[in-house]
Parts: C-alpha cells; sequence; structure tokens
C-alpha cells in the first residue's frame, strides 16, 4: 500500500492538480444539473424561500433584525422570532445582486459540497471507491426529497462536519495519538450554525453520542485495569483526555446557542414549536415518509444496507456508530424531512463494513470456483485499491473551482453567457399562481390576500410590501390556534368561513379546483375576477349601500 501510494505521489504536480478525482466530478456533476438544468425550478419548489428573501432584504435596508412580523395582516407586529436571520441576510444580498439564479447558485453549491465531501470522507474510510459512489448517488436520491433553496441544506453541511469531527477524534483517539483541535471546531460553526437553522440541535444529538460513547469506555477501562495493564492505563488517559475535551466542547457550544438575537428565549420557541403535537401532525414536512415514492425507497433501500452492515461480522461497530444508526433511522422514520441528514449519516456508518462484506463474498466465491477450475489472479481489489490512492492524491480541485467560478459569472451576467441562456431561475407557473400575481399587480387589487399557506412565500416574495398575506407557511409563528381554524376553512368543516369574517381578506387566492374554490364560487359576498389552470382569485363584493 505505502508504495502505491509513493507511485501515486510521484506523478507531476500538473497531473496532481489539474486532472479531476471523482468527488470533483461529482461535485461538478451536481452543480451542473441543479444549476443549469430544470432541476433548478425544483430547488424552488417551496414558496418559503420567498420570505426568507424579503427578510434578509429588510435586514440590510434597517439593519436591524426583525422582531415583529412585517408579512402578514393577521398577525401584523406580533412578536416574530427571524431564527434564520443569517441565512436570510445571505439569501436576501444574493436575489439583490443576480436574482433568482444566485440563490439557486448557492444551493446548488451546498448541495454538491456535502455529497462529494462524503463521497471523499466514505473513501478515506475505508469504502471501496465504486460502492462509495453508489452509496453517495442513493443517499443523494433519497435526500431530493428536500432539495429546495432552503436554510436547511446549509444544516446538511454541518452535520457532515461535526460528524467527521467527532468519528475522527474517536479514531484517533484509540489509536494512540490525538488530533484534540477537531473537536475545537464545534463550538465556532455552532456559533454560525444557531443564527441559520433550527437543525443545530442534530449536533448537539450527536456530540452526547460521542460522549456517551466515551463515558461508556472510559468506565469499562477504569473498572477492568489491573495492576501492570501498562496499554490499558494509557488509552484510560487518551479516553479520560477524550471526554474531557468533548465535555469542553460540548459546554462551549451550548454557550453559542445564546448568541443569537433572542438568547435564551430561541430554545423556548423551538422546543415550544417541537413539541406542539398539533403541528406535528398537521405540517407535511413533519409527516412520516410515504414510501410509494421514489426518494423514499431510495431510502427505504438504505434502511436495508444498513441491516446487511450490522450483521457483517468483519467490523464490528462501535458504540457511536450503533447510536447514529439508531438516530438516523429513527428520525428519518419519524419525519420526511430527516431523510437527507439521515441519509448521510447511514452511508458514513454502512460504507466500510459493506466494503469489508462485499470483499469477503467475493473471496468466498473465489474458493469455490477454485475447486473445479485452476484459480485465476483477482485483479478487482487491487484495482480499486489504485483507484482510491489516485482518487486521494488529486488535491488540486481545479475543475470544482472553475465550475463554481463559472456558474457566478453567468449568474452575475443574468444566466446568459455567450448569448445563450444557461441560468433561468424562476418559480414554477405550473406550481404557483405566477400568472394570478401577474394580474392582480397589473389591475391594482391592493388588500390583503388569503392563499394556501404553501404559496404565501410566494406572494409574500412578489407583491411585498405593497400587498400583506393572511398566512404563508411560518407555521411556528402562526401556532395551533390560528391553524386549525384555517385548516377548518380549507377543509370546509362547519364554521369554515368563521376565518374569512375574522381576517376580513380583500381577495382569496386558491387552487382552481379546489373545494374551498367551488365553494366561494357559489357564495354570496365573493366574485371571481381571474381564474386559469393553477388558480383562481375572488375578490369580497360589498353590499349595495354600503
Amino acid at each position: 500500500m505505502g508504495s502505491r501510494s509513493s507511485d501515486a505521489n510521484r506523478n507531476p504536480a500538473w497531473v496532481r492538480w489539474l486532472v479531476p478525482s471523482i468527488g470533483d466530478l461529482l461535485f461538478v456533476a451536481l452543480l451542473g444539473l441543479l444549476a443549469f438544468t430544470n432541476l433548478s425550478l425544483r430547488l424552488l419548489g417551496d414558496a418559503g424561500i420567498g420570505w426568507h428573501i424579503r427578510t434578509g432584504q429588510l435586514i440590510l435596508s434597517t439593519h436591524a433584525i426583525p422582531r415583529a412580523d412585517p408579512f402578514s395582516s393577521s398577525m401584523s407586529g406580533q412578536p416574530w422570532f427571524a431564527w434564520e436571520w443569517l441565512y436570510d441576510t445571505l439569501a436576501g444580498w444574493l436575489d439583490s445582486a443576480a436574482g433568482l439564479n444566485a440563490v439557486v447558485l448557492f444551493t446548488a453549491v451546498i448541495i454538491a459540497a456535502v455529497f462529494s465531501w462524503t463521497f471523499r470522507l466514505l473513501v478515506r474510510r475505508e469504502t471501496n471507491i465504486l460502492l462509495a459512489l453508489v452509496l453517495v448517488l442513493l443517499a443523494a436520491s433519497a435526500a431530493m426529497i428536500h432539495f429546495f433553496a432552503r436554510p436547511h441544506v446549509v444544516s446538511w453541511l454541518f452535520t457532515v462536519l461535526w460528524f467527521w469531527a467527532l468519528e475522527s477524534a474517536e479514531k484517533e483517539g484509540k489509536s494512540g495519538w490525538q488530533s484534540s483541535f477537531l473537536p475545537w471546531l464545534l463550538p465556532p460553526t455552532m456559533l454560525v450554525w444557531v443564527n441559520v437553522h433550527g437543525g443545530f440541535l442534530v449536533g448537539f444529538v450527536l456530540l452526547a453520542i460521542y460522549w456517551f460513547s466515551a463515558a461508556g469506555e472510559w468506565g469499562r477501562l477504569y473498572f477492568k485495569l489491573t495492576e501492570g495493564e501498562f496499554e490499558e492505563a494509557l488509552q484510560k488517559i487518551r479516553t479520560r483526555r477524550r471526554l474531557r475535551t468533548l465535555t469542553l466542547a460540548g459546554i462551549l457550544s451550548a454557550a453559542m446557542t445564546v448568541v443569537n438575537p433572542y438568547g435564551f428565549t430561541l430554545h423556548i420557541h423551538i422546543y415550544r414549536y417541537l413539541s406542539n403535537r398539533f403541528l406535528m401532525n398537521h405540517i407535511d414536512e413533519f409527516q412520516s415518509p410515504n414510501f410509494h415514492y421514489v426518494a423514499q425507497k431510495c431510502f427505504a433501500g438504505l434502511l436495508m444496507l444498513t441491516l446487511v452492515a450490522l450483521a457483517a461480522k468483519k467490523r464490528k461497530p462501535s458504540l457511536s456508530q450503533l447510536l447514529v444508526v439508531f438516530f438516523a433511522v429513527y428520525s428519518g422514520l419519524y419525519a420526511s424531512r430527516n431523510i437527507p441528514v439521515s441519509s448521510l449519516l447511514l452511508i458514513l456508518i454502512i460504507g466500510p463494513p459493506l466494503s469489508d462484506a462485499m470483499e469477503s463474498l467475493a473471496s468466498r466465491f473465489g474458493r469455490r470456483g477454485a475447486k473445479t477450475e485452476p484459480p485465476k489472479p483477482s485483479h478487482s481489489s487491487p484495482f480499486l485499491q489504485r483507484m482510491k490512492v489516485i482518487e486521494l492524491s488529486l488535491q488540486g480541485h481545479i475543475w470544482p473551482m472553475f465550475a463554481f467560478v463559472f456558474a457566478c459569472f453567468v449568474a452575475a451576467h443574468g444566466g446568459n453567457f455567450g448569448g445563450m441562456r444557461l441560468m433561468d431561475a424562476h418559480f414554477d407557473a405550473r406550481r404557483f399562481p405566477a400568472a394570478a400575481v401577474n394580474y392582480l399587480e397589473t389591475h391594482n387589487v391592493h388588500g390583503p390576500l388569503l392563499s394556501p399557506d404553501a404559496w404565501g412565500g410566494y406572494l409574500i416574495y412578489r407583491l411585498y410590501p405593497r400587498t400583506k398575506v393572511v398566512i404563508d407557511d411560518r407555521h411556528d409563528f402562526y401556532g395551533e390556534t390560528f391553524l386549525k381554524s384555517y385548516l377548518k376553512m380549507i377543509y370546509l368543516e362547519p364554521g369554515w368561513d368563521d376565518f374569512l369574517n375574522q381576517y376580513q381578506p380583500a381577495g382569496v387566492i386558491v387552487p382552481k379546483d379546489s373545494a374551498l374554490a367551488n365553494m366561494l364560487a357559489e357564495t354570496a359576498g365573493w366574485q371571481p375576477i381571474y381564474g386559469d389552470d393553477v388558480a383562481r382569485v375572488f375578490v369580497r363584493v360589498r353590499p349595495a349601500g354600503r
């Protein structure tokens, strides 16, 4: 192995810098697909990015983080936690600089970086290079369920970073030498993470897992140690040092979570939100996965591969790895929104044992064949080893940098390059009421607008500050009581019009064939003024003489 590594290092410098690795090609391919094809429409498939962008632009214009709701008529002025303000600021600046192309490009870069880095980590962690590629593509397919331009994609990056730091520190501590700087990466990254997305809680779950594993190992060594066992005494010292480091890093990371615009009240708000059973049971992304769809089927495939990996006897998983698998499986089955993070964690754990299982299986079939025919030399394993050495020796990463710079140039020039339109990020007019909003703008329809919560962010992006919405997808802000009344209207339950009477929208934009659209068409006091294949618009009609 050492000779192969030295052979790779003897390659000319220009080879190591200019030849792209598989990880580089993976980054370029994902970036190109997400930024330059119709998949960019998928990244804008969640209208929530609309209010994120407008929040960021509000922060940039006022130089202050909003404390009260600026977007809705129903909750105007009520206390609001803009807890993803740092992402919002960046998204708002990107949109102002280069429009939605820049927002989509940023998301594409993050996603491409996450999966290309995960591939690189798998190869470094002794995973068969072809298996690593298959696992990453399977995880990316599962994660497509949440490929949206929203701050959660940054949480994917931080999750992989925290796993790498904690797993590497544990492995290197057991091997007899310390990489003590790795856990100290956690506090400064938490300072950013807590101001970007609520997924920072995943970081503390991972930290607790590795702390518990270190504490368990230290306790085992403490009670097992007998006089004269020098090696175990050294291991005990290393484990105690790692436990102390994780404890201090955890305390500092927890302290960093308070460094946000809302202090401890943010923690209380998040707890109340995630512990509200009504919200968890009625928000789509918190529902358990429906395995009839492609992304969920890919996740199911990862779950089955996890069972195979755990059954492999050659490489026994550590306590921390078992706990990470348990957390990933449970969280992925609990809520669809967790599938991307669960998939990333699972492949990082199961890659090495699956690779061992494949080698054992190939060796077993090779021995069986030797009974009836002369043995044949196996070239697959040496070939894959050489591929791994070459992959890790290519450190230039010129092609990903070139792809990034080129994409930034195109986005900065309105998506055009050499007279060709290469980027055209926009909200899909087949999914959002683009034509209906155009009509409202040209006909100067004013007043609060009511739409399904999934469209609210789009209306905010298009119409704020001229027009406010009644509701959008900030479910933690609107709360249980408000959403119960809203859902009663959507499902036309008894008293469905109480919501309309209470919040007095001037206009209603609803899907073309929705039950509410049909009901409003037959209800006195509402007049249809526009309709197309996506949406219908109704305005309130005042009785004569009023």
